[in-house]
């Protein structure tokens, strides 16, 4: 009877744990993205995932763990889509996709714009939270990165001119999404940021040699 007892495996108490990690760090990210970080309580986390808040921290950390986990996906999310937009033949259409895919993620709000998660709320954090500050940092250097590999390639594929700055072009780039994200953000409506978009793609690829689509040189 006695070895009975000891080999009988323990019952389970409660409930088993039951959610979908990235569909409960998205739903997090969704609650910081509107509320921002420090007005985020747990609570509005839990209330967000449906997780207790033992399953909460036993999955993601404390507040502060999880709003880092939710600033690198964001980021990953980005260069994903970044990436593939970049892929297009033709530079000026590269860029175009970029901005319509960011265009897509900062209207993405189910109450209006919700402009960049970056931008709309680590930046707050960033001057006293140092691993914030170093996600940011790290994420706008692979932007930098992204778009100047981008101009690279199309220099020379003998679509920019040879002397074109593909640094100085990444930057601004770079700078005119960012922009994009805080216009949204304030308000401004949807189509005249994909015209503000068309304009910048345009400019950016003229200042380095590039000719606009559907124009042929007259050589």
């Amino acid at each position: 009877m006695v070895q009975m007892e000891i080999d009988k495996k323990p019952q389970r108490r409660g409930r088993p744990r039951r959610y979908d990690y990235e569909t409960a760090l998205q739903q997090s990210m969704r609650t910081f993205w509107r509320k921002g970080y420090a007005g985020t309580s747990l609570y509005d986390i839990v209330a967000a995932t449906g997780m207790n808040r033992p399953s909460l921290s036993a999955a993601f950390g404390d507040k502060h763990a999880l709003y880092l986990k939710t600033l690198r996906s964001y980021w990953d999310a980005k260069f994903v889509a970044m990436e593939e937009a970049l892929g297009a033949e033709a530079l000026e259409e590269a860029l175009l996709r970029a901005y319509d895919s960011a265009l897509s993620v900062y209207f993405s709000g189910d109450d209006g714009a919700v402009g960049c998660f970056v931008l709309g709320t680590a930046l707050a954090e960033a001057l006293g939270d140092a691993e914030v500050r170093a996600i940011i940092d790290a994420g706008f250097r692979k932007l930098d990165a992204g778009f100047d590999a981008r101009f690279r390639q199309a220099r020379e594929a003998g679509e920019l001119e040879p002397a074109a700055d593909t640094g100085a072009l990444a930057v601004l780039a770079c700078a005119t999404m960012q922009n994009l994200a805080i216009r949204a953000r304030a308000g401004v409506p949807e189509d005249e940021l994909r015209d503000i978009a068309r304009k910048a793609a345009y400019a950016i690829c003229r200042s380095a040699g590039a000719r606009p689509r559907g124009e042929t040189s007259t050589s």
